[in-house]
């Protein structure tokens, strides 16, 4: 799963509102983040098989310490510990715990899509998967339904009305169309280039997230409210 991580990034928003968006988006790939790095260390495998399945041609057949669930619990204790130190004093327990989970719920997302490759200890024990990738009908409607969703709570939770819903909405295409380029455009050649490829894209749109987000929460310059108290005067003149 690629997009469809950014549904829970989003819906986590309502329960900490001081947690930024971008925090969210690097928390709900920070597994990935992991993974990547470990596979350009050369210490999880990956190999690219074209067809493989219908929306993925990588094998992830060697991936213990980030996708086994001990080692996705491990990362998101620790990111929820990275970040929980940055929010003020009496937020810090509930960042934590919401951090923790958005982290955490890479790996459930991941359990939908991925064939059984996820294992649940180790490198020697069972392995998991429902491998909904194996139909890229269902599960890239999967994704893009779960970014909508989670946009939408994160919509309300704001209270979006108007040209921020419009720029959401813009953002949210923006997503899905890229989840539409990764299911049916050119996959990777190689693993050690789709690990690079994933690391920039987890980062240019967290500081994409991080840009909407200001957009969307940034308050009018006291210009500007003067001159629609101004233009709401007028009005009010107007219709007296």
């Amino acid at each position: 799963m690629f997009i469809g991580h950014y549904g829970p990034a989003f819906a986590a928003k309502p329960a900490h509102r001081a947690l930024p968006l971008w925090v969210l988006f690097v928390a709900v790939q920070w597994v990935d983040f992991g993974w990547s790095a470990l596979v350009l260390l050369g210490v999880e495998k990956a190999r690219v098989v074209p067809g493989f399945t219908e929306a993925s041609p990588l094998d992830l057949y060697f991936m213990p310490y980030t996708h086994g669930l001990p080692g996705a619990v491990v990362l998101s204790v620790a990111f929820g510990a990275l970040v929980a130190p940055f929010l003020p004093k009496g937020a810090r327990r509930r960042a934590f715990l919401v951090a923790s989970a958005a982290a955490l719920s890479h790996w459930f997302c991941d359990l939908l899509v991925h064939v059984p490759d996820l294992p649940l200890w180790g490198d020697g024990g069972a392995k998991v998967g429902l491998g909904l990738w194996r139909h890229a009908a269902i599960s890239v409607p999967l994704e893009i339904a779960s970014l909508v969703a989670g946009a939408v709570v994160y919509a309300r939770a704001l209270g979006l009305r108007g040209r921020g819903r419009g720029a959401l909405a813009g953002f949210v295409v923006v997503l899905g169309a890229i989840e539409l380029a990764t299911a049916f455009g050119p996959g990777p050649t190689t693993a050690r280039g789709e690990a690079v490829a994933a690391l920039v894209a987890y980062v240019v749109l967290a500081a994409a997230a991080a840009g909407v987000e200001r957009r969307l929460t940034s308050k009018p310059s006291s210009a500007t409210a003067r001159r629609q108290g101004v233009a709401c005067a007028n009005a009010t003149t107007t219709f007296a």
